[in-house]
Order: structure tokens, then C-alpha cells, then sequence
């Protein structure tokens, strides 16, 4: 991959932060865009084994087994197949929202990812992260499974970073 060939996203203070938006088109449908972002068995795909309650204020578990770190959240929106919000956070640590928006077009579905970062940690990581869970999760609706694309990650963080001037 190309250091060119980074899609990024843009990120923007905001109160109390910063907000990352990251966009993708994907060439299928929106349920079947849906099921690899909820479904239980979809999940170890492309981001960790994890559950999300489809319901407002559902449990929302998501085990980083090999970093050591658990989301233990609750879904804050719902609108099935068109819209998820839930923090990429656990226990008493600051928000981290992640707004999952999925918007039906001709050529398939358009995917745009809100990403939450609370004053003091890093956008430029956080949005690199979700870049790359994103490349796997486009692999993942192909039938493809592929590991962590760190390179992308890498690339990203540093595009990331210059965007916001570091």
C-alpha cells in the first residue's frame, strides 16, 4: 500500500476535544454493511470478539483480548440498519463516542464514522486505529480476512498528524 492511497478522514476540535470523521463507500448493501457492524459472529472480523444489545441503552462488550483492553458500554442510539452510537469507553473513563451512520446509495452503501477523542488523548491515533479497522472491515464484507494492516495505521497516524499541525 501507498502512503497515497490513504483515505483520510478529517478531524476537528471540538468542546471538550476532538472529533474525527471518517467516510467510506461501500459496494454493498446497506443490511449487509449492518450485520458485519453488529452481529456477534461478524465482529472478530474485522474489529474483536464482542456483542453489541440492539436496543437503546444495550450492553455493548468488546474484548481487545491482546492488548488488554474491554469496551464495557451501552448502546446511547439506535436507529437499525441506519444508525449506531455507543462509547468506545468503559467504567468511569471519558466518553469516547463512535457514531456509526450508514446511508443507502445507488452504487451501494456510504459508511461515515464519527469518532469521539476526549481532551488529552490522541485523535490522530484513535482515527488511524479505526482507519485501519475499517480496511478490515471493506476485506471482511469480500470474504477476505486480513490482520491488522499496521502500515496503513502508521501512515495514517502520521497524515493525521500533520492535518492537526503536530
Amino acid at each position: 500500500m501507498e502512503e497515497g492511497d490513504i483515505r483520510l478522514g478529517r478531524i476537528r476540535r471540538v468542546d471538550g476535544g476532538f472529533e474525527g470523521r471518517l467516510e467510506r463507500h461501500i459496494g454493498h448493501d446497506r443490511n449487509t454493511v449492518w450485520r458485519k457492524l453488529t452481529d456477534a459472529s461478524a465482529l472478530p472480523e474485522w474489529l474483536a470478539p464482542g456483542s453489541i444489545e440492539l436496543r437503546n441503552g444495550g450492553a455493548v462488550r468488546i474484548d481487545f483480548a491482546d492488548s488488554g483492553t474491554t469496551i464495557d458500554s451501552t448502546v446511547l442510539e439506535l436507529d437499525a440498519p441506519r444508525l449506531l452510537v455507543y462509547s468506545w469507553s468503559s467504567g468511569n473513563e471519558p466518553a469516547r463516542p463512535l457514531r456509526w451512520e450508514l446511508e443507502t446509495m445507488p452504487e451501494g452503501t456510504r459508511l461515515v464514522l464519527t469518532v469521539g477523542v476526549p481532551e488529552g488523548e490522541d485523535p490522530a491515533k484513535a482515527c488511524a486505529g479505526f482507519d485501519a479497522h475499517l480496511e478490515m472491515l471493506l476485506a471482511a464484507l469480500e470474504g477476505v480476512s486480513i490482520g491488522f494492516p499496521f502500515k496503513l495505521y502508521v501512515a495514517a497516524r502520521k497524515g493525521y498528524q500533520e492535518q492537526l499541525g503536530q
